[in-house]
């Protein structure tokens, strides 16, 4: 079953309230996609992974995503496309706050400062929250990720494509895997040009939180 952004939220807004908090959410599904990433290397140790991460819920996966590489004993840059100041929501300020405590993850707020040949990158930019043309740094970012020669994996959906109908914005990334979770939205099947290999992962959202919803 394929659902709307706005059903996914709403999912997720329910669960939140019966006490799965979004907190949570957000750790199953930096830690889920990171399962995917390893069954896909040998092994994650000393690989060099630059995440890209935006302000909101898709950028807190991907410092999610950072915490558990470190763990693997991968070399992790987290490049943070903003201010730390201006992280939207509480999950992401907290997943922030953790990885200012672990000089075993390298923080960077602009791209003038990153020093680094990734054999993967991660794109944590926007994700679901995507509205009309992406601007800097965002496209910046969407450019380097597209002119790497490495392997490329997309958290929920590639930045720049609409996860309801498909469309493309001004600029895309365009990604080797996505791992999009709960269920799958709706533009994605019609990308898989953009999307490449799709994983479908639980983050342990109750069903219950669908009551109304599908």
């Amino acid at each position: 079953m394929e659902i709307s952004v706005a059903q996914m939220m709403q999912i997720e807004n329910n669960g939140h309230r019966m006490g799965f908090l979004k907190k949570f959410m957000m750790e199953n599904a930096g830690a889920i996609a990171i399962k995917r990433l390893a069954e896909k290397f040998d092994t994650l140790e000393s690989k060099n992974v630059l995440i890209f991460v935006g302000l909101g819920n898709n950028g807190g996966d991907g410092l999610v995503m950072a915490r558990h590489l470190a763990g693997y004993g991968s070399k992790v840059v987290v490049v943070l496309l903003g201010t730390p100041d201006k992280i939207k929501t509480e999950e992401s300020k907290w997943n922030w706050s953790l990885l200012e405590k672990m000089p075993s993850v390298k923080l960077i707020s602009s791209m003038n400062d990153l020093n680094f040949t990734p054999d993967i990158i991660i794109d944590g930019i926007l994700g679901t929250g995507i509205s009309g043309e992406i601007r800097e740094p965002y496209a910046s970012a969407i450019k380097y990720i597209n002119d790497s020669n490495c392997f490329k994996i997309a958290v929920d959906i590639p930045s720049g494509v609409n996860p309801d109908n498909g469309e493309t914005a001004n600029i895309f990334v365009q990604s080797d895997m996505t791992v999009t979770f709960h269920k799958m939205k709706r533009g994605m099947q019609k990308r898989r040009d953009l999307c490449g290999e799709i994983f479908v992962e639980k983050i342990g959202i109750p069903p219950e939180a669908e009551m109304g919803v599908l």
